[in-house]
């Protein structure tokens, strides 16, 4: 927000002083149409002015049109309201309804309609919005560093929540408030809002492998997320201590380490198929809460085989995403 404040300031002040410089009138104007129109990122900059512009110069030629045929009344501008808005908001130029009736008040000052008073118009739409686009262009501050930060900070949630997975199978008795778990979900819904404004602020190669890792990387983190909620879930029904109990926790264990790796080594899917076929050779259950506990330790390394698969696909897109980090630096 201090970054976009700073922008808004600088992109006011060289469009007073331009205004003021080509002589036009109510200079002020394009300072308030350059504030109007910065913006967070590059991409809606552009839109944002394109939008501005072509609905405040529908709006100029419409209300002029109104003021010539039914004069320069209060009652003219609730009509140029009335049927200019929806027809803006229709043609999905809303963005520049402000701007449209901040010029269309301009023309009903003057109370005139002159070629001269619309060029005077013009020139402050493009002196005012067009300082917001260079400024907007100019600079935007990068995400990548903050991206890898909530990458980080989830993959480290992701290891404590594999821990405690771990250590509740060994120990089912243990308390657990699962506050990593909401704090991964905090990193993830952040990683991908950030994700979207460091897209957005590209103008070219939307469709590069570096631009769309990161929507990808946080989307699939999210899908994880919930595939370790269905785990959770499992695990609440496990009350007791069991063999088999303890070869999964030796597999979480591992996992909590897997998950921070820039490479996927395939070491923990071949631990889970090993997992699986000591379970087929354990002794039957020797009573129903045994089998009730089993069956949902089973459910539980289903659901882990549905995390990997997923793992499988994030794993691989990370050496490219490091390389190009390392060349963006």
């Amino acid at each position: 927000m201090g970054i976009r404040v700073i922008k808004t300031a600088i992109a006011a002040l060289a469009a007073l002083y331009t205004a003021h410089y080509l002589g036009l009138e109510t200079p002020l104007s394009a300072g308030l149409l350059a504030i109007l129109g910065v913006e967070v990122t590059r991409m809606r900059g552009l839109r944002s002015a394109f939008e501005r512009f072509m609905a405040s110069v529908l709006g100029l030629f419409f209300a002029s049109l109104l003021f010539i045929l039914l004069g320069f009344h209060l009652w003219t501008i609730s009509i140029f309201v009335l049927l200019a808005f929806p027809i803006l908001s229709r043609f999905h130029l809303k963005d520049g309804i402000v701007t449209s009736a901040v010029i269309v008040f301009h023309v009903y000052a003057k109370e005139e309609v002159t070629t001269s008073l619309i060029g005077n118009e013009i020139m402050l739409l493009l002196t005012g919005l067009g300082w917001a686009t260079v400024i907007n262009m100019l600079y935007m501050p990068k995400e990548e560093h903050k991206l890898m930060e909530l990458r980080h900070l989830t993959e480290e949630k992701f290891g404590r929540i594999f821990q405690r997975m771990a250590m509740s199978l060994r120990s089912p008795a243990l308390v657990w408030n699962g506050e990593e778990l909401l704090e991964a979900e905090q990193a993830i819904e952040e990683g991908i809002r950030r994700s979207d404004i460091s897209r957005a602020n590209r103008i070219w190669g939307h469709g590069s492998e570096f631009v769309l890792y990161w929507p990808n990387y946080f989307e699939m983190r999210r899908q994880q997320l919930d595939a370790i909620s269905s785990m959770l879930t499992q695990l609440a029904l496990i009350y007791e201590s069991l063999p088999q109990g303890e070869l999964a926790a030796e597999l979480f264990e591992h996992l909590s380490d897997d998950v921070k790796s820039d490479v996927y080594e395939g070491a923990v899917e071949a631990q889970r198929r090993q997992l699986k076929a000591r379970f087929r050779s354990m002794p039957l259950p020797v009573s129903r809460e045994e089998f009730e506990m089993r069956a949902a330790l089973l459910h539980l390394v289903h659901e882990l085989d549905r995390y990997l698969a997923i793992a499988k696909r994030l794993k691989k897109q990370k050496n490219s995403l490091m390389a190009a980090v390392r060349e963006s630096d």
